[in-house]
């Protein structure tokens, strides 16, 4: 059994750099249904958390210097690190969304102000009412589409040279946004694309002028998607359960996204419908959105069928493929747009945030979205952080398999577990034992000398029930937080979490509170199958006893 877990509540998970994007939640399940129930109130006591959350402490101190110089009180700053993103923060706050019913209202367009400002870098602040904070940061917390805390550290050096400057000025200077880092960083993507394709028939148009970089893994979504709805203001549609952050965005910029939530063969009968109903009434649909695997269940869509609708219908398909990883899977010849999160497995290190979306010249709509990428990106990935991931990447392959070895023991575990009806444990959601499993090998690239692929680090274990769930939980000798793709495993009672007031929405989807996800580490694997096994065994004795 590994060392019982000490990090105090709210801290970062050991070794916790200056730029950890880990916070350990406390060991015990009350804490999970206190942060379901009110997240903020659990965040606000958080000492370190993932940069979308809440703003870095250096981002934080960055902002206070920025309202200080101005001589700005009641008020409230968002750093950006380009016009675009600061005005894409001011239509969000405005938007008529942010009417929730209840306690929030949009702002007024007089209530928020642009400014630019420079130290290092050049940079712009949102400045808004300070008790307007939680409807302005939803745009943060959703999107990620703010300063980095690598940036902001790098300009806390430098407040003797804090001005302000004319927004002219700051657009003009994108030094640090483009350099030998991200060139060497995209060419060692471009070089993953390309190792042990599923196919060379055609060969992998891909160049490195066809991926693209931004500061987190969301805003490798949200940009992309805003690119579209500036194009097409028409619907999305997400097939498939996904990251929580990414139905919201779906949901609440823009006009909206159909959802099909199970991602069964049922549904794609119904995208079908849909995408045949909306273009007899001459309503385009943007994009189809798509995880594979899709969080947290690693449910495996049939994307093959996808595309084959998305191609009938001129309809753009977005793949996710995050959990998957390159290493596993080669998908890229199935999607127009592949976006992943580089925080995760490809980082590997849980200090650093990015995210890169990648167009495919194979496919039918490139012809139309190359020129609209190179119109509307804008490079908002700081120098600083593609060094620490390309430092952080290089072994990739050899971190991604041992994740996946580790992975697949302790679901193998599991799952035997879950074969016994003595055991608390009822299910474990995993590509190697789901039914849609095929999906997932149909895309496995093949094993060359120095890669296995597998099914990658995340699985999510169901228990019986929450009294069962409970006590894994508590028993469970890991860090609780809700990252994937670190050094170190991680648990985290995600459909408590996420949607603790839309348990009966969630269930639709096969989402439930008894489900617990698991992000494995590079540990030793008989040290974590003896982890897994305490807490299995605390479980089935409650169950025992129960049952007596």
């Amino acid at each position: 059994m590994s060392t019982r877990i000490t990090t105090e509540f709210g801290q970062a998970v050991p070794p916790a750099p200056r730029h950890a994007v880990t916070v350990h939640m406390g060991s015990e399940w009350a804490i999970a249904v206190q942060f379901g129930a009110d997240a903020p109130s659990v965040i606000a006591k958080f000492k370190n958390t993932y940069p979308r959350t809440r703003p870095h402490r250096d981002i934080a101190q960055l902002s206070e210097a920025v309202l200080k110089h101005v001589g700005s009180t009641g008020k409230a700053c968002l750093l950006f690190p380009s016009l675009q993103s600061a005005k894409q923060c001011v239509e969000y706050a405005t938007s008529s969304k942010r009417d929730d019913g209840i306690d929030n209202k949009p702002l007024e367009a007089d209530e928020l102000v642009i400014r630019a400002f420079a130290a290092k870098d050049h940079f712009l602040a949102v400045i808004f009412p300070s008790d307007k904070y939680r409807v302005v940061a939803g745009f943060w917390s959703t999107v990620g589409a703010g300063v980095t805390s690598r940036f902001a550290e790098a300009n806390l050096a430098h407040l003797d040279k804090l001005r302000e400057v004319s927004i002219q000025e700051a657009e003009a200077d994108r030094a640090n946004f483009d350099s030998t880092a991200h060139e060497t960083l995209r060419e060692r993507i471009l070089s993953l694309l390309k190792r042990a394709p599923l196919s060379t028939n055609p060969p992998l148009m891909v160049t490195t002028n066809d991926i693209y970089l931004y500061q987190s893994g969301m805003a490798s979504i949200f940009k992309p998607h805003s690119y579209l709805l500036d194009d097409c203001p028409g619907a999305s549609v997400l097939f498939g359960m996904a990251f929580m952050d990414t139905v919201t965005t779906l949901e609440q910029v823009g006009p909206g996204s159909k959802f099909f939530g199970a991602a069964s063969d049922e549904n794609i009968l119904e995208l079908e419908s849909y995408l045949r109903d909306s273009r007899a009434k001459g309503q385009k649909v943007q994009a189809i959105w798509v995880e594979f695997p899709a969080n947290p269940l690693l449910h495996c869509p049939d994307i093959a069928q996808l595309r084959r609708l998305a191609t009938e219908y001129d309809v753009v398909l977005g793949i996710d493929d995050t959990i998957g990883s390159w290493a596993n899977i080669d998908v890229i010849g199935m999607a127009d747009i592949l976006v992943t999160s580089i925080t995760k497995s490809f980082n590997g290190y849980a200090d650093v945030i990015g995210g890169t979306t990648i167009l495919n010249p194979s496919s039918p709509k490139y012809n139309e979205l190359k020129p609209l990428f190179d119109a509307r990106y804008v490079s908002d990935f700081y120098i600083d952080d593609a060094e620490a991931i390309e430092r952080n990447s290089r072994d990739y392959l050899d971190r991604s398999a041992k994740l996946n070895s580790n992975a697949s023991a302790v679901v193998e575990y599991l799952h035997s577990r879950a074969r016994d009806p003595n055991s608390a444990v009822h299910r474990v959601h995993y590509p190697s034992v789901n039914p849609s499993g095929d999906n997932y090998r149909r895309f496995m690239r093949p094993e060359t000398p120095d890669f296995s692929p597998g099914y990658g680090c995340v699985f999510s274990v169901e228990l019986d029930d929450i009294d069962t769930a409970k006590v894994f939980y508590d028993n469970l000798n890991v860090h609780k937080s809700v990252h994937l793709g670190a050094p170190f495993t991680l648990a985290f009672a995600y459909t408590l979490c996420a949607y603790q007031k839309r348990l009966d929405w969630a269930a639709q989807f096969g989402l439930k509170p008894t489900q617990i996800r698991i992000s494995v580490g590079l540990e030793h694997m008989s040290t974590l199958i003896e982890d897994f096994r305490v807490a299995v065994e605390a479980a089935d004795q409650s169950k025992k006893l129960v049952s007596k």
